[in-house]
């Protein structure tokens, strides 16, 4: 596939992924009867607004992917990332659809959408990082929490593990996958930004049950992840 093929089919698969949600029912969150163990307030799940971040990602994705194909289809620069992202929005197009039938399978689908929109923010290259590498770096971030969200609920869901157990186990996964990211990639701040966006949202859904352990390790992992996005700021430039 040479490099303007590519770059329109991102732009395709990105608007298809975007318009996805108006040809379903709509998706928030998994239902408590799709699971032998109902689980009405699930402590993994952030906070309802915490999903209003679809509102940004999605036009940023939109924007990116346009110029792209407008003004950088031929750019070596931007040509490495395109490959996993598309995967990544092909599969994402029909995530919603899945979910709302089949819980298990897409859990299985988020994983390998995150870790290609993860693959495609780490090869994103260095010009024009508010349309190439932002907007994917904060798509990443935000699947990399919504699979934590996903792989606990199912746990808890199929009695693997205890609802508590479940959130705390993948709030721990979700810290150190965005910890080993961010290493990869450490001033590029939209990647740590979506996921504590995410654990801000785990706690405010976690407050009126005072579920300190939860509320406790979604705080640390923030406070990480913010101290460490701002001192490789402070270093230089974005990469």
């Amino acid at each position: 596939m040479n490099a303007r093929t590519l770059a329109i089919a991102v732009l395709i698969a990105t608007l298809t992924f975007a318009l996805a949600p108006l040809f379903t029912p709509g998706f928030n969150g998994f239902t408590p009867d799709q699971f032998p163990v109902r689980q009405f307030y699930p402590s993994i799940q952030p906070a309802g607004y915490a999903f209003s971040i679809w509102g940004l990602i999605y036009p940023w994705l939109i924007i990116g992917a346009a110029f792209g194909v407008w003004q950088a289809a031929d750019d070596p620069d931007w040509r490495a990332m395109r490959l996993p992202l598309v995967i990544s929005l092909i599969i994402g197009t029909f995530w919603i659809a899945i979910a709302n039938i089949a819980p298990i399978w897409a859990t299985l689908m988020i994983v390998v959408m995150a870790a290609a929109a993860i693959a495609a923010m780490l090869r994103a290259g260095r010009n024009q990082p508010w349309l190439q590498l932002r907007p994917v770096a904060l798509y990443a971030g935000w699947l990399t929490a919504a699979t934590g969200v996903a792989i606990g609920i199912v746990l808890g869901g199929y009695a693997i593990l205890s609802e508590q157990s479940a959130a705390i186990l993948c709030l721990i996964g979700v810290i150190v996958v965005a910890l080993g990211v961010q290493t990869a990639r450490p001033r590029e701040w939209g990647y740590p930004a979506a996921i504590v966006w995410a654990l801000i949202g785990v706690i405010v859904a976690n407050i009126s049950d005072a579920n300190w352990p939860v509320i406790g390790l979604a705080a640390l992992g923030m406070v990480v992840l913010v101290l460490r996005a701002v001192r490789a700021i402070m270093k230089g430039p974005t990469q």
